[in-house]
């Protein structure tokens, strides 16, 4: 490990029109399972100027008004919905439903997800991470509380953290860009930024003379959403996850039911990482698992702590598969992934949540017996 280095990491606000897209796919989600637990979901949006686009498969005995859903979303986060609403929604594959509904449910995709977990925060996740996130949120808390005039539902921030032997050091650099009225003063808008949101969302890292901020850069930012940007579920992977930080199998989250492993797995990889951590087990943890479409157990189980484990990985690997239920009937059980509170997670980042049931940390003891039963097991051989 170098002595010192720097990692770095993004976020959007819920008005970014990439997150809002993901917004409207969870809320279409959310409107089905509200009625039927079992419906099996896979939305996509797309939104232009003028025009948003809704479309994807489903199976299921609900019926919601698409087109009512996507104009409360656009609308709760800030904007006008002068939009022409397309919807274009469509049967399951009849050959996707039988290989996930057999004798027990297998994989709705095969994929690759990654979890990861690390001391270095309370909420267990990487320095730059939290402090992009909380910095977004506040962007959007400052909008809705009207604690500052005159700014938007848009925008990003990007946060660089400086480490000193795999310890957070102080931040090197802040970049926020926050969309605003055109009377605005952009002066007025720094200084109200760097008060209200950088001095909240980076009080337990140290910001010196040398930390570099950049905010609204660019100079104007006032056209903003879809009017700017075309929008697109599944464009912000590493906002959702880990910031870039971390491996990424390249599945997308939102729009997604339960049975769709991109998302339960990866779900279910940080519920584990968090719990070995937390348990006192390891440092560092990043879960990877694998899965095949129609399977009901994983293709793969992996435990990597960077030699930060109490034990070594194998043992961990398989005190892990002793105390977690892998298979999509499992997660879904575990994680409450039939119930319809995705929109409520889907924005800054999908593990910034505490009351998310993947951020709990209650299989702490298990995972200490499951280690303990294990070694007396191997010292009996």
């Amino acid at each position: 490990m170098k002595d010192k280095y720097i990692l770095t990491a993004e976020s959007v606000t819920a008005g970014h029109p990439d997150k809002l897209c993901d917004t409207i796919a969870d809320s279409v989600l959310d409107a089905c399972l509200k009625e039927d637990p079992n419906a099996r979901i896979a939305c996509e949006v797309l939104a232009t100027v003028g025009k948003i686009l809704v479309a994807g498969e489903l199976r299921t005995t609900a019926n919601p008004d698409v087109e009512a859903i996507v104009r409360q979303v656009v609308r709760n986060s800030g904007y006008d919905c002068n939009y022409h609403v397309e919807v274009r929604l469509h049967t399951q594959s009849p050959d996707i439903a039988g290989a996930v509904d057999g004798d027990t449910l297998g994989a709705g995709d095969q994929g690759i997800m990654y979890g990861y977990a690390c001391w270095e925060t309370v909420e267990l996740l990487p320095a730059p991470v939290v402090l992009a996130n909380r910095i977004t949120s506040l962007l959007t808390t400052c909008r809705e509380e009207k604690l500052i005039s005159g700014i938007g539902p848009d925008g990003k921030a990007q946060v660089s953290v400086q480490y000193a032997f795999g310890v957070p050091e102080r931040v090197d650099t802040i970049v926020i860009s926050c969309q605003h009225d055109a009377d605005k003063d952009l002066d007025e808008l720094r200084e109200e930024l760097r008060k209200l949101v950088i001095a909240r969302a980076c009080h337990d890292v140290r910001i010196d003379e040398q930390t570099k901020i950049f905010i609204n850069p660019s100079g104007r930012f006032v056209l903003g959403g879809f009017e700017a940007d075309t929008g697109l579920t599944g464009r912000k992977l590493m906002v959702d996850t880990y910031g870039g930080l971390v491996p990424h199998g390249g599945g997308a989250l939102s729009g997604k039911d339960g049975t769709k492993v991109d998302r339960s797995g990866a779900y279910m990889a940080r519920y584990v990482a968090k719990n070995v951590v937390a348990a006192g087990l390891a440092d560092v943890c990043t879960v990877s698992l694998a899965y095949a479409i129609g399977q009901t157990e994983p293709v793969a189980v992996e435990i990597d702590t960077q030699e930060s484990g109490y034990y070594d990985d194998a043992f961990l690997t398989e005190a892990v598969r002793r105390v977690f239920d892998f298979t999509p009937t499992g997660m879904i059980r575990a994680l409450d992934l039939d119930k319809p509170f995705f929109a409520e997670v889907c924005n800054n980042c999908h593990f910034m949540h505490p009351q998310a049931a993947w951020e709990q940390p209650d299989k702490v003891e298990k995972l200490r017996m499951a280690c303990a039963e294990l070694e007396d097991e191997r010292g009996q051989n």
